[in-house]
């Protein structure tokens, strides 16, 4: 099962966050093999971390549930909420297979959040997939419910990111710069 986890950052913690690094990669290098995304977003037009993206496929949702919540950086106190939902890979591939590698161009985090009610958009593969990292939709619990849409794309700007998704079709959409994830060499 794929689950997409989005530990948003609470204000103030770089500190702590810097602090815990070395936990944070030594926990996450326990689900190297699982991994399909992983990365940092960062405060609009900043080099200050907003956030935490990783994308997994685990076993079950108490599998999900517990790498999200051990984690050392939610545990110390540096996210202030954490967005985990089931996530079908529509593209089938990971970050490191995306053909236009880690570092050219601009990367962003795009969430679709679903209105109330409302009903799927955004289910195949949109045109552009050569800018696409990853892309795929939020589901509930159980995997039967549409709740949004989530993309990593590679964008020159925040709105040809945006473009991604049918705008018009979400509660909201965030954008948010983000960058390809790991250990630094």
């Amino acid at each position: 099962m794929e689950f997409f986890c989005y530990h948003r950052d609470r204000p103030r913690s770089l500190p702590l966050r810097d602090r815990l690094l070395e936990e944070h990669w030594s926990y996450m290098d326990r689900f190297a093999a699982e991994m399909i995304a992983r990365g940092p977003t960062f405060a609009p037009e900043s080099d200050t971390p907003s956030g935490s993206v990783h994308v997994l496929d685990l076993p079950n949702a108490a599998a999900a549930r517990a790498f999200a919540f051990d984690e050392p950086n939610y545990q110390a106190g540096v996210y202030r909420d954490v967005l985990l939902r089931r996530w079908r890979n529509l593209l089938g591939r990971t970050m490191w297979d995306f053909p236009g590698g880690s570092t050219d161009g601009n990367r962003y985090l795009v969430l679709g959040l679903g209105p109330e009610a409302g009903e799927p958009v955004d289910q195949d593969v949109p045109p552009g997939r050569e800018e696409l990292i990853a892309y795929g939709p939020l589901l509930s619990d159980d995997g039967t419910a549409w709740l949004g849409t989530a993309a990593l794309v590679r964008a020159p700007d925040a709105e040809v990111a945006r473009a991604v998704l049918t705008s018009d079709r979400y509660a909201d959409v965030e954008v948010h710069d983000w960058q390809f994830g790991g250990r630094s060499s």
